[in-house]
């Protein structure tokens, strides 16, 4: 699949990836770089995750918060192993 980016920066996703993913108008995504290029992440809201346990809640927000906390330290420091030459954030393409 190949896209155009528009004058605006936007991108359409593919109505089988919104449907799999359940992406409709107003939902949320993060990108993320990484050595293979940019990752798109759907934010998904909270009332989505849980089930009949809704003590969880606040033990799983704590978690992907620390996650998303940690994460940016992560990736520098994977990018600060590699060697010289494979540091680029250069986005591959197909």
């Amino acid at each position: 699949m190949s896209y155009t980016i528009t004058e605006k920066g936007i991108v359409p996703i593919p109505a089988e990836i919104r449907k799999k993913h359940r992406l409709r108008k107003g939902s949320r995504i993060k990108f993320f770089e990484t050595d293979e290029g940019i990752l798109l992440v759907p934010v998904i809201p909270f009332e989505e995750l849980f089930g009949a346990d809704r003590t969880a809640k606040e033990t799983l927000y704590e978690a992907i918060k620390e996650l998303q906390e940690e994460r940016p330290q992560t990736l520098r420091r994977e990018r600060e192993s590699l060697p010289r030459g494979r540091r680029s954030t250069a986005v591959q393409t197909t």
